[in-house]
This record gives structure tokens, C-alpha cells and sequence, in this order.
């Protein structure tokens, strides 16, 4: 059984670029119910396993799938998060960014524009993707599926809307620029360190 990490900061710690309102949603229902419903659904399949009964596997696979991703990117979502001290990437992230986006600002133009275009429900994710030896910027729409098989996630920025309408309503431009200033560079720049790049 999955349990929900606990918030490294209090629920106000993000404000005013966050609301407190916004983020006990999220968390404490919306975070919740993946929680919820992986371990239910990881309980139905040992169940089926336990009666040799697979009649009900593509749906029991599909929540898997579904809940599953929605515990991961949310789990990244609020630790990529933190109160607005300063905090810069890594000399050797940096280093990486610069190489693959020509310079930081380069960089966080093209991570807004992919957030602000995600079609409906959806996430903008910075991904290590080992196959290319590179840093890339996707849009994760479903967030179940389209993906590149392999790639380590980042950081990640939660782009349904229940993430921003309390506070923001239809201004995604707004929630996103006032999101730059409460990412937590530590905590991404502790899994940059942690890929093996060979």
C-alpha cells in the first residue's frame, strides 16, 4: 500500500503565488484520490491474481495506469515546488540546460509556451532522456500515456486546470509566471545529480 508523501512546507508557504485554498485542494483531495485508487486498484488486481480471474484486467490496468501516473507526477509537482527563497540550478544542470536550449532564458521561454499550449488536461514536464543523451521539454496530455519510454522526469508543472482555477481562473500565462518563482532548484537539481549519464 502507497501512502502520501507529506508536504516538505506548510500549506501557506507558496503564497501569494500559490494559494493556501488551491493547495489543500490539490493535496489534500484531488493527490488524495490517486492515492486512494492506486491502492484499490493494486488490491483488486492482487485479487484477481489470488482467483486466477483476468476478466477485468484491461480496466483494472487502465486505473493502474491512470491513478498510478497521477500519484508519480503529483508527487514531483509539489516536492519541484517550495517557499520563494532563491534557489538557481546547478552549475552541471545549468551546464546541460545550456547546451540544449542555447541559455537559461531560451530555455524557460520554450518550458511556458509548451505549459500555456498543453491541449485540456495536461502536464509540462523537463525530462532526461537517456536514449538521446539530452534534456527535453514535453507535454504530457493523458497523462498516462504519450510519453518517451525511458525518460526520467524531472520537474514537472501541473497544468489541469483544478492546479489553478481557485486562484487563477482562465489566466494560465499568470499561474505559470508566478510558478517560476516558488520552483524548488534544489530539490531538481538533486535528481539531475542522481541520473546516471552514461
Amino acid at each position: 500500500m502507497i501512502k502520501m508523501i507529506e508536504l516538505p512546507y506548510p500549506m501557506n508557504a507558496l503564497e501569494p503565488y500559490y494559494s493556501k485554498e488551491t493547495l489543500e485542494l490539490h493535496y489534500k483531495i484531488l493527490y488524495k484520490g490517486y492515492v486512494d485508487n492506486t491502492n484499490k486498484t493494486h488490491e483488486q488486481l492482487e485479487n484477481s491474481r489470488k482467483n486466477n480471474d483476468f476478466t477485468n484486467i484491461k480496466c483494472l490496468e487502465k486505473n493502474l495506469s491512470f491513478f498510478g501516473s497521477g500519484v508519480i507526477l503529483h508527487e514531483l509537482f509539489f516536492t519541484n515546488m517550495g517557499p520563494a527563497i532563491p534557489t538557481s540550478p546547478s552549475v552541471e544542470l545549468m551546464e546541460q540546460i545550456n547546451k540544449d536550449f542555447i541559455n537559461y532564458e531560451t530555455f524557460k521561454k520554450q518550458f511556458t509556451q509548451a505549459a500555456v499550449n498543453v491541449e485540456a488536461s495536461g502536464w509540462c514536464i523537463l525530462v532526461w532522456e537517456p536514449r538521446f543523451n539530452k534534456l527535453e521539454i514535453l507535454q504530457c496530455e493523458k497523462h498516462q500515456n504519450l510519453t518517451l519510454w525511458g525518460c526520467i522526469p524531472l520537474f514537472v508543472l501541473d497544468m489541469w486546470e483544478h492546479s489553478y482555477y481557485l486562484q487563477y481562473q482562465t489566466k494560465r500565462p499568470d499561474y505559470i509566471n508566478a510558478f517560476w518563482n516558488i520552483v524548488n532548484w534544489n530539490e531538481i537539481n538533486k535528481r539531475f545529480k542522481n541520473i546516471n549519464k552514461n
